[in-house]
């Protein structure tokens, strides 16, 4: 029976309660993300240390039971009694919401830029810890503190200390009953202290991953920040060199606020090959961007299109070019730092501050247009890289219409499709699809099929090779796009210039199983490598989901009295005549499809009971890719190495003849 609402039934939650009943409000989610981002509160506050100056180097460990530590040398968190709050430090910063040391970085006090701000972080991660273990060294003392479950056990505790060192080291564990998953991945840590090693130059991170056979370390430094790591991306092969751009300025949000520092710094290169777009505020990864982001945008496109006017490079009519267009051979590694920030959320995921963004557009437009004039053959090299890149998206968005348009309708299959033959069932969960190898495959297959739930395709010789036709030849072709047709489920067209562009969607799939059925000869396994070719090419996910079959047609024929046996390999072969032993048999090789009587092709190709299918298994496909581009595509000089290593083993299927 429900209570009854009333004044009674409102309730305020307390202390640690704030936190572990609700983890996702500071930390995003009560997830594995949620507990990644305790850690990463965890690592700010070193990072906010060594930015001022104190400690050049953060120890992070994961240990083997999911705990964790961060040990920096900065001053120490300041844990004893505090005069103007009446209360010791230790209870504001560790069990205190909104208590730090980050809330007048505009009146230069104890830290200028900061990744904390709200004084959320470091209390909130210890609420949600199984157990919180810190040891801080400073002023000649050495503290120690121990909470579990968000509650403090044994109050403070200090000693003497006679090192010349100071710091803090923070050992927890992330407590299951806040959050879901608390396995974090080494994967998580190498990607966030390698960020923070670029955005901090000259800051080095170590980070220990305790294993069965001890501790294994990785060290992250960046002496040069976000220009190495331009550097790295841009590689030896760049349209331009990287270009480091950097400014300090003062700024507001709005006229009647105050004004506030804001620090940028851009390294900038164009390449063709390797494009990387990142935008950090205060060190903090900005996956959803915000204010930099809008900035970049405006500023690329708005002094690109610029300079392509200016030097008449756009033909007769055409459209100005987009931010997608630069962005695919632009590298920008884009760090800003303020003393006062808006994020979107404590996740700090992106910022919101428009004095920023005015700061950063005019600074980015400013520099590229210097840019340009002193380094005319980069901005010519610049240019037409953005214009391929533009008119690459526009050809592609017009081949996918025309697809689009091309592969709709409501007219009947069996009308459009020349010679296609379907099933009476119209349940996509039991229909299948028989692509076999021309008209006489057809007869068979048709006369030894079930016209219940078993359509029959026949393709008219050998398929485009799609690997190494572009998309305008490939849907030119009728056999093709007659497939394509009939699968209904469109297709998943990758291309650089427009990632968005695609027609697929699973869910129009007319088929449960798509049979691919060809000769057992050489020119049968030719026509299905390519038919495999099409569809890894236009409908990848069809593989992935395990929707593609093979076919297996038998390679002998053994006749013994009135009893018929088909062997699919030499093996079984020898197998069914060692069986045999002294009885009389005819043994020949399996004919071709169309030669097959329907009885025959009923037994071993069509009837689900007796058939043997090869399903084209997923976790193939990232070897099959290989092996498709290195035999079916442009690497001439790769498919002759292999061939020259590899040919031996294949001489008796070779057809010399």
């Amino acid at each position: 029976m429900k209570r009854e609402y009333g004044n009674e039934s409102i309730s305020a939650l307390k202390g640690a309660d704030r936190v572990r009943r609700r983890p996702a409000v500071i930390f995003g989610s009560d997830g594995i993300e949620g507990c990644e981002h305790s850690v990463f509160e965890i690592v700010s506050n070193s990072i906010d240390e060594a930015r001022e100056g104190f400690g050049r180097r953060i120890v992070v460990t994961r240990y083997a039971d999911d705990s964790v530590e961060v040990e920096d040398h900065g001053r120490g968190i300041p844990v004893e009694f505090n005069h103007a709050e009446k209360r010791y430090n230790w209870e504001l910063v560790f069990c205190e919401l909104y208590a730090g040391g980050k809330y007048n970085n505009d009146a230069d006090e104890s830290y200028e830029y900061s990744l904390g701000l709200n004084g959320l972080g470091l209390c909130a991660t210890q609420y949600a810890s199984e157990y919180m273990d810190v040891d801080i060294r400073r002023d000649g003392m050495r503290y120690r503190l121990h909470f579990e479950h968000g509650e403090n056990r044994g109050g403070l505790k200090k000693e003497p200390y006679a090192g010349k060192d100071t710091g803090t080291r923070i050992h927890w564990k992330p407590d299951l009953q806040v959050f879901t998953d608390i396995h974090i991945p080494a994967e998580y840590y190498f990607d966030t202290l390698r960020r923070q090693a670029i955005v901090n130059a000259g800051l080095g991170f170590s980070f220990r991953d305790q294993t069965e056979s001890g501790f294994q370390i990785t060290e992250f430094l960046y002496r040069e920040g976000i220009v190495d790591h331009a550097k790295e991306v841009a590689g030896d092969d760049a349209l331009t060199p990287v270009q480091f751009w950097h400014t300090e300025q003062k700024t507001r949000d709005r006229a009647d606020k105050p004004e506030y520092n804001v620090k940028i710094g851009a390294a900038v290169a164009f390449s063709n090959r390797n494009p990387a777009v990142e935008y950090y505020h205060n060190s903090s990864w900005l996956e959803h961007g915000g204010a930099p982001e809008k900035a970049a945008r405006s500023a690329f496109v708005s002094q690109i299109d610029s300079y392509l006017k200016q030097t008449n490079k756009y033909n007769k009519n055409e459209s100005r070019i987009t931010f997608n267009d630069v962005q695919d051979c632009l590298i920008l590694i884009l760090s800003s730092f303020s003393n006062r920030t808006s994020y979107e959320n404590q996740t700090k995921k992106a910022i919101t501050n428009k004095g920023i963004q005015t700061v950063m557009t005019e600074f980015l437009r400013h520099e590229l247009e210097v840019y340009f004039a002193e380094n005319p053959a980069d901005a010519d090299k610049i240019a037409a890289q953005v214009l391929v890149n533009k008119r690459s998206r526009e050809d592609a968005e017009r081949t996918r219409k025309n697809l689009k348009k091309k592969l709709t309708g409501t007219m009947d299959l069996a009308s459009r499709v020349a010679k296609f033959v379907d099933c009476r069932s119209r349940n996509p969960a039991e229909r299948e699809i028989f692509i076999v190898e021309g008209d006489s495959a057809l007869g068979a297959c048709k006369q030894a099929r079930d016209p219940n739930f078993q359509a029959i395709m026949p393709i008219r010789g050998k398929i485009l090779n799609c690997l190494k036709a572009d998309y305008g030849r490939i849907f030119k072709n009728d056999i093709i796009t007659d497939l394509i047709k009939v699968l209904g489920c469109g297709v998943q067209v990758r291309s650089k210039a427009n990632r968005d562009l695609s027609s697929f969607n699973m869910q129009a799939l007319r088929w449960s199983k798509i049979i691919l059925c060809t000769d057992a000869d050489v020119d049968g396994y030719q026509i299905r490598t390519l038919l495999l070719t099409m569809l890894y090419r236009l409908t990848p996910a069809l593989i992935e989901a395990g929707k593609v079959f093979i076919a297996e047609s038998p390679l002998f024929e053994i006749q013994s009295g009135d009893r018929t046996y088909f062997a699919y390999t030499e093996k079984e072969k020898d197998e069914f005549l060692a069986r045999l032993k002294e009885r009389k048999y005819t043994i020949q090789r399996s004919k071709g499809l169309g030669e097959n009587e329907p009885d025959m092709m009923n037994l071993t190709t069509m009837n689900p009971a007796t058939r043997r299918l090869i399903r084209v298994m997923p976790e193939q496909a990232e070897r099959t890719a290989r092996v498709f581009d290195l035999l079916l595509g442009d690497d001439l000089s790769g498919r002759k190495n292999f061939i020259a290593e590899n040919g031996r083993y294949y001489m008796e299927l070779a057809d010399l003849s």
